[in-house]
């Protein structure tokens, strides 16, 4: 007798991006769900902020300048605190639409500040540095265009502790520049805590992988254009439409290198998914679309000009 196998296509994870996420059943944050050290790094926050009347907090809808903005306003309350969202081409069309989201269960007003770092040479040229320049854009608008006309006494950023000692932020040079306090950091919150203060607090993005700037999908030294943000924004939104949870679109000029998480590789050969991730990449102007066997590596280009990385 003979046995046949079938086979059982891998099943689509369900990403943030994806509509009716269960993380977005929460309609408003839980702070007083607190406990434990959790609550103690509220605490903590609380008394960083003491003296404050009106907080501006940098805000981008990852988990750690959400959980900034969901502490800033359990410390100071609501009407006393704005999430400042940076909007221009290197902010991917969906992160733009999740930082609302989460803002709307965090109960908090977002302005969109419009940055232009994109036109200066120093950005363009994409050297070790662009992050700064990026943050240097941010918080210079921020203090020519908000800080009075939302009456401001401060403005912070989400920096945890682990990134305080990281190489590869020079952004936090620019807040430095600019005296943006870092309030998780000055109190010791690594990233993991961040993530169980986020969970206490109900934010759907407790969980929410990295997602640096589409900008850093372009290896150090080849120009940033809004051209090629708009080939990755697009097809990194047909990676997402085709259900996987994370991913992040490498720009090689006439290739588009797509990295994966690991275990949703094998979806990526299905022969559908395959063909429409092969459209996508076409219709956005790649003239071949690759799939990164090594999966997804965070910040890989700024790993690599700092000498611990060697691939790209």
């Amino acid at each position: 007798m003979t046995t046949t196998h079938q086979r059982t296509a891998p099943s689509a994870p369900r990403s943030l991006f994806s509509p009716g996420h269960p993380g977005f059943e929460v309609t408003a944050m839980t702070p007083d769900a607190l406990t434990g050290e959790a609550l103690a790094l509220a605490d903590a926050v609380s008394a960083e902020l003491a003296g404050v009347q009106r907080l501006g907090v940098a805000y981008s809808g990852g988990v750690d300048s959400a959980t900034l903005l969901a502490l800033a306003i359990r410390a100071l309350g609501a009407e006393n605190v704005v999430a400042l969202l940076g909007v221009s081409p290197s902010l991917a069309r969906r992160e733009r639409r999740l930082a609302h989201q989460v803002a709307a269960v965090i109960g908090a007003e977002v302005v969109e500040v419009h940055t232009h770092e994109g036109e200066n040479p120093e950005y363009q040229k994409n050297d070790g540095t662009r992050c700064f320049h990026c943050k240097d854009e941010l918080f210079t608008r921020i203090g020519d265009e908000v800080v009075d006309a939302q009456q401001l006494d401060a403005v912070a950023y989400g920096e945890n502790a682990d990134d305080a000692t990281r190489h590869d932020r020079p952004g936090a040079g620019a807040a430095t520049r600019h005296r943006v306090l870092r309030p998780l950091s000055v109190v010791g919150m690594t990233k993991q805590q961040v993530r169980e203060v986020a969970r206490g607090f109900s934010l759907p993005v407790a969980d929410k992988p990295a997602a640096p700037c589409l900008a850093s999908r372009i290896p150090f030294g080849q120009e940033v254009t809004p051209e090629k943000l708009r080939q990755i924004d697009d097809l990194e939104d047909a990676v997402y439409e085709q259900g996987f949870s994370d991913c992040r679109v490498r720009h090689h000029g006439a290739v588009g290198r797509i990295e994966l998480p690991t275990g949703e590789l094998a979806r990526a050969m299905e022969p559908g998914i395959r063909a429409a991730l092969v459209a996508a990449g076409k219709e956005t102007g790649f003239q071949h679309v690759t799939i990164d066997l090594d999966g997804i590596r965070s910040g890989l280009f700024s790993l690599q000009i700092v000498g611990k990385g060697g691939r790209g």
